[in-house]
């Protein structure tokens, strides 16, 4: 394949290929099922598999596999040949309809938090039609649902689409009042951009820290980091280049829309960023593209960190959720619009999200919850703990005259009523990004910036696609039952900008006085860790408004707490466990070993030149011996810590425990042992250095 368009999408049984292949009858029911939501007649399903198959076989697959997406965070999948026996001893290439809308893979290995019992094993997996299928290998994989044989959801799509349809239905509620009856579907989409790290092949084998864990948990600050900020949209090194360009051929070949890469802040930090497509379509991608950068980086000799903190120090790594909500006729309800009703409209829309926002602050920072990101909001790279919404200068004046009823300052001076043609025109974006906002407002979309770089999208847009359509179920309730519509447009935007005021915030997130400002002034939450936050899952509110909308059942939210946790506290004692090991076989053996060795150097020059002092033999060895005296001790005390584990009684007391021992421990160790880096001759470290690491890739 010679051009960009040939290649696109070549691995992808979509639209193009549908239409070319089924019968016209079949290829309409299954636009109707794609794009209404309407049951798949089994004869129109087998059509398809039949389709799929020809097309899979042609381009050299030989299994299929039902891709789905587990809450370990990562997919899975499980295959199975399109071979049958014939008659005559050889075989047939099928594959049925059944075989395409329903799987049954072994559930009982997979996290479920109590949804089911180990030995209720029985799982199902369900065709996501609205997600093309796509070979990767010699392997046709079909997008699914996955769930339990009682029909809870174990899977991050489930509730994603449910999510999705929740928003859908209440947005059409709005735009019905507002006399749109052409809309058929409310859609989000997103554009997520990814941040990851290359790293040699070579230095990663050498650290077990970043083998077992995806961080580095020893290494001192190097000469030189990203002081100079150099690195940022500096010219792109010929081997990450040259990985650059293989990565976007077989993105692309999957129909990925991957359209931006750059040189992060960071030495060794780089982006990619995909055009904007539909949440649920963008959630499957990403997965694809984490998946796919690994496997090219190790092509490449090298290896793709996605870890939120691989290095202390210098920037971490986010992943920008650009997240936005349009008719299924292509009518962006984030972007302003030419007439004064249209602005309404869109202001009606941006408070549905100031209002969620605000609302679900909690479930917004718990759906980035990791132990990995825990490492990264709040530091100096990414959007702090406290979440707040950036609007800009514009918008805020806007809001303000609403609120106060008194003159916009913009095109024309007026008081502002919504829907009456006093409401001026304004324009769509006249304010410079806030980088360090968690929910900044970037013209027609919103970008929410305090994901970690290996979390699924999914949790994060199911809990944003929730809680707008929650603000808009009670904004339709109030204004269907209105005597006067524009009256109480009126009223319900300016008492909800009034209500949720305190949210906004134009100026440095990273500014320590505006995190008093929030937590003390305004009454935001800060949840500083995952233990802290995953506990509000359940509170009465969140329970309430994520199960009215039917995005969860109960016992999936029950069941998602105790997964995130337990996650949580299995991430950390690996490190925990990892660090002592590093320790014990490799650390301390080679401080003794370099003094020791000192010392006998410092010994024969002095039976030789008994005149000498050997101060800086001494004063390398005295402090060497006091440091490795320490790192014994907090060793020691990191294991007591992580022994102590066993006595919590539940995985709620497991994960304070974690938060306010392991860890603190944990940094406590990393200290005198970031020092003896320092002291000790570089032959005698065990380890690369992040100076050896980060300026690695040529």
């Amino acid at each position: 394949m010679s051009t960009v368009p040939e290649m696109f999408g070549s691995m992808v049984f979509d639209d193009r290929d549908m239409r070319s292949s089924l019968p016209a009858d079949v290829y309409a029911s299954l636009r109707e099922t794609i794009d209404e939501g309407k049951e798949l007649d089994i004869s129109v399903a087998n059509a398809v598999a039949d389709a799929m198959k020809d097309w899979a076989v042609e381009r050299g697959a030989t299994h299929f596999t039902h891709w789905f997406q587990p809450l370990t965070g990562i997919t899975a999948e499980k295959h199975d040949s399109f071979i049958d026996p014939s008659p005559d001893g050889g075989v047939i290439m099928q594959f049925s309809g059944k075989e395409l809308i329903k799987g049954e893979p072994d559930a009982s290995s997979f996290p479920s938090g109590g949804l089911r019992a180990t030995f209720e094993a029985r799982g199902y997996t369900a065709w996501d039609p609205t997600s093309y299928a796509f070979i990767k290998g010699n392997t046709l994989c079909i997008p699914t649902a996955f769930c339990s044989y009682s029909g809870h959801a174990l899977d991050k799509k489930t509730p994603l689409l449910r999510s999705m349809e929740a928003l859908s239905k209440q947005a059409l509620r709005i735009l019905r009042l507002f006399g749109n009856d052409t809309a058929k579907r409310v859609v989000s989409s997103v554009g997520p951009e990814q941040e990851y790290f290359l790293i040699t092949k070579e230095m990663y084998d050498q650290r077990p820290d970043l083998r077992f864990t995806g961080r580095t948990l020893f290494g001192a600050k190097p000469p030189k980091g990203q002081e100079l900020d150099d690195h940022y949209f500096g010219a792109i090194k010929p081997g990450v280049a040259a990985f650059m360009e293989d990565l976007n051929r077989e993105l692309w070949k999957l129909g990925i829309l991957a359209k931006t890469e750059h040189n992060e802040v960071a030495p060794a930090q780089h982006e990619l960023a995909p055009i904007y497509t539909t949440t649920n379509i963008a959630t499957d991608h990403n997965q694809l593209t984490m998946e796919i950068m690994q496997k090219v980086a190790a092509r490449h000799g090298l290896v793709c960190l996605l870890h939120e903190k691989p290095f202390a120090g210098v920037n971490g790594s986010g992943k920008h959720n650009n997240w936005s909500i349009a008719t299924d006729t292509g009518v962006n309800l984030l972007s302003p619009g030419d007439t004064p009703y249209e602005n309404a409209q869109f202001l009606l829309f941006l408070c549905a999200v100031i209002k969620a926002v605000d609302d679900y602050q909690d479930l917004l920072r718990l759906s980035v919850a990791t132990a990995g990101n825990d490492h990264r909001l709040g530091a100096n790279e990414a959007p702090p703990a406290v979440v707040s919404m950036f609007l800009g200068d514009e918008l805020n004046a806007v809001l303000t005259a609403i609120e106060t009823d008194t003159p916009y300052e913009g095109t024309k001076k007026t008081v502002m009523k919504l829907g009456v043609d006093v409401l001026p025109k304004f324009n769509r974006d006249t304010t410079d990004r806030n980088r360090t906002s968690p929910f900044a407002f970037t013209g027609n979309k919103f970008e929410f910036r305090m994901l970690g770089s290996s979390n699924s999208i999914a949790c994060a847009n199911i809990m944003l696609n929730a809680a707008v359509a929650e603000s808009l179920r009670i904004y339709a309730d109030r204004l269907e039952a209105a005597d006067d519509f524009e009256d109480a447009l009126h009223d319900m935007i300016k008492k909800t900008i009034k209500d949720h005021r305190r949210i906004i915030f134009n100026g440095n997130g990273y500014d320590d006085e505006w995190i008093r400002e929030a937590t003390m002034k305004r009454g935001l939450s800060n949840y500083r860790t995952t233990a802290d936050c995953m506990p509000h899952l359940l509170d009465e509110k969140n329970v309430a408004m994520l199960t009215g909308l039917g995005v969860f059942t109960v016992e999936e939210l029950h069941s998602r707490r105790d997964i995130m946790l337990e996650n949580y506290c299995k991430s950390v004692v690996i490190e925990a466990n990892t660090m002592i090991n590093m320790v014990h076989k490799r650390i301390a053996p080679a401080i003794t070993r370099f003094t020791a060795d000192l010392a006998k150097e410092m010994k024969e020059k002095k039976d030789v030149f008994p005149e000498l002092e050997c101060s800086y033999e001494k004063d390398i060895i005295g402090r060497l011996s006091g440091i490795t005296d320490c790192i014994a001790k907090k060793c020691d005390e990191l294991e007591k810590a992580v022994m102590k584990l066993s006595d919590a009684s539940d995985i709620l007391e497991e994960s304070c425990l974690i938060r306010d021992s392991v860890l603190p421990k944990m940094a406590e160790l990393r200290v005198p042992c970031d020092t003896a880096e320092l002291l000790t001759a570089k032959s005698y470290w065990p380890f690369p250095t992040y100076g050896d690491i980060l300026f690695s890739v040529r």
